[in-house]
């Protein structure tokens, strides 16, 4: 996605946080200095190639701003003076944040932008039109919507980025011992060929999701390693998802049922001709959390959110 090649003499280490645990996501990083040239006068910036073409910035930037991949810097130790709204609204990274600006919907207003003199911005690539006024401010990598399938890659990509491998490499093995307790715990009381669903139901609305969106799903299918059911695996694999009707419930609901509503109880679905027929609702195997909690699928909330899960999974054994 990124090569980035560094002068100067500030460096930003010598090898990557580690091989992803899966794709091509990691950059390649080399650095060197000019011979004859003192040190002072070195330039402090690296060059990066992003899908937007070649640009310079910071080995060290003091004033970021993310529109996106929030919860990557705060693992990394790293806390931006501004982000958009709905990174505010983050229940997983809210002390975090308590600091932080608030730019505004979408990824941000342009003028608030402007106004915190960022010395980096960091955005996706949803906003195609503000972005190329974003390069007019500050020095602007666009990392495309989705770009990362695991959390290894996104931390190990934005620890090359910012000159951050070591903290990626320790936050990354604190996130492996603690997501393998985690499964551990699991499995001790789940059978492994347990079937799973991550449902939201809002209003009358009803929709599944796979591994890549969010609400559970990067934690039971990546992390804990469960499966949906037989039938509709194809089918949350890609698209990825399916806006389902009450009717054809039965055939995407599993053993076990993630859900996310802001209007249903266990009392309301067991008292639903179809939903109080589904086995994982007749054996309270249904976990509820609110839209506010169920979330999507930055670093942090992944890790906390597994181990929410788990001891839900674990206390429906006792």
């Amino acid at each position: 996605m990124l090569l980035i090649s560094a002068c100067g003499t500030e460096a930003t280490g010598n090898s990557s946080s580690g091989a992803a645990e899966s794709g091509t996501t990691p950059t390649n990083i080399k650095q060197g200095q000019a011979e004859g040239i003192p040190t002072a006068e070195q330039p402090q910036t690296k060059t990066v190639s992003t899908v937007t073409g070649d640009i310079e910035i910071p080995l060290q930037p003091k004033r970021i701003v993310a529109g996106e991949y929030l919860g990557s810097l705060i693992a990394l130790g790293i806390t931006p003076v501004g982000t958009s709204s709905h990174h505010i609204a983050n229940p997983y990274l809210h002390d975090a944040l308590k600091d932080v600006e608030d730019l505004g919907d979408g990824n941000g207003n342009l003028e608030k932008i402007a106004a915190m003199e960022p010395d980096l911005i960091i955005m996706d690539d949803m906003y195609a039109e503000m972005n190329e006024q974003l390069t007019k401010i500050a020095p602007t990598v666009i990392v495309p919507y989705a770009s990362f399938k695991t959390v290894h890659e996104e931390v190990s990509y934005f620890g090359e980025l910012l000159g951050k491998q070591k903290e990626a490499t320790a936050w990354l093995a604190d996130y492996d011992s603690r997501t393998a307790a985690a499964k551990e715990r699991v499995l001790q009381v789940i059978p492994a060929d347990s079937t799973f669903s991550i449902l939201e139901y809002m209003g009358k609305d009803i929709s599944t999701v796979g591994s890549n969106y969010g609400k559970g799903g990067p934690v039971i299918y990546n992390v804990l390693g469960f499966k949906p059911p037989a039938e509709v695996i194809d089918e949350l694999t890609d698209p990825g998802w399916a806006s389902l009707s009450t009717e054809v419930l039965p055939k995407y609901a599993g053993d076990y049922i993630v859900l996310t509503t802001d209007n249903q109880t266990m009392e309301d679905l067991k008292a639903d001709s179809i939903w109080g027929g589904l086995d994982a609702v007749k054996n309270d195997h249904v976990y509820i959390w609110g839209a506010d909690r169920s979330w999507y699928w930055d670093p942090i909330a992944i890790l906390t959110q597994t181990e929410e899960l788990t001891d839900w999974l674990v206390e429906t054994k006792r």
